[in-house]
């Protein structure tokens, strides 16, 4: 198992985050899920708008394959590139542990 941490910096305005959230929904996620092996991932922001996006997926390679795939999408009508800002930077790790956690109820 691998993860991929994807880092927007702030600040990021309002309109910033609203087509950021708009591409996720409706252009990014589509092209992730269209790749087998992707297992979940965690959107984290700030008040000021940074984010990072933790990635798990079953392997590198899936990670590679789902970066390509984003990457290929067209932006959709509507979407202004220049609110789109790229990431920052990103980051691949092997996972070496799992610690699952039932909230309390056992």
């Amino acid at each position: 198992m691998y993860a991929q941490l994807t880092y927007f910096d702030g600040p990021r305005g309002p309109e910033q985050l609203a087509a950021a959230d708009f591409a996720a929904k409706q252009r990014i996620t589509p092209a992730a899920l269209s790749v087998p092996g992707n297992i979940a991932t965690y959107v984290l922001r700030r008040a000021d708008g940074a984010e990072v996006v933790v990635s798990i997926a079953e392997s590198e390679q899936v990670l590679i394959d789902t970066q390509k795939a984003i990457m290929s999408t067209q932006l959709l009508p509507g979407e202004d590139a220049a609110l789109l800002r790229g990431a920052d930077r990103v980051e691949i790790y092997p996972v070496l542990e799992v610690f699952e956690y039932d909230g309390g109820q056992s």
